[in-house]
C-alpha cells in the first residue's frame, strides 16, 4: 500500500540530487521526464489489468517501478512491485484492480508533489 502520510511531505529527491551533483537543471529535467512519460506507462498498465493480460500487466508495472525511487517514494515502488509480482504469478490478480485504483489516485498526489519540487528548484537557477 502506497502510505497516504507521505503525500503530505516534500518528496526526497535525494538519489537525483546525488546523481546529479546537485544538479537543478538536470533534477527538473528529470521531473519533468517523469511527469510526461508516466501517465503513458500508467495508462498502458490499466489496460493491460482491464484486458486481464496479465504478462503485459508485469511488464507494465516493472517498468514504472523503478522511476518512484528516483523521487524517494520507495513505498510506490514497493506497491508496484507487489503489482508486478501478483500479475507475473496470477497471485491475488482480482486485488490488481483496486492496487491500480491506488496508483492512480496517489498519482495526482504525486504530480503536485513534482510541481512543489520543481518550482522549489527554480528558485536556485
Amino acid at each position: 500500500m502506497i502510505d497516504p502520510n507521505k503525500n503530505n511531505e516534500p518528496l526526497d529527491l535525494t538519489y537525483l540530487k546525488d546523481m546529479s551533483g546537485d544538479s537543478a537543471e538536470f533534477i527538473i529535467e528529470m521531473l519533468d521526464l517523469f511527469k510526461s512519460q508516466t501517465p503513458t506507462y500508467v495508462a498502458d498498465l490499466g489496460k493491460a489489468i482491464a484486458d486481464e493480460d496479465w504478462a503485459r500487466a508485469s511488464s507494465c508495472a516493472h517498468k514504472i517501478k523503478p522511476t518512484f525511487a528516483y523521487v524517494g517514494r520507495e513505498d510506490a515502488k514497493d506497491h508496484m512491485q507487489m503489482m508486478e509480482r501478483n500479475a507475473r504469478e496470477l497471485n491475488n490478480i482480482s486485488e490488481l484492480p483496486q492496487a491500480f485504483n491506488e496508483l492512480c489516485d496517489f498519482a495526482v498526489v504525486l504530480y503536485r508533489q513534482l510541481d512543489e519540487a520543481k518550482a522549489d528548484l527554480k528558485k536556485r537557477l
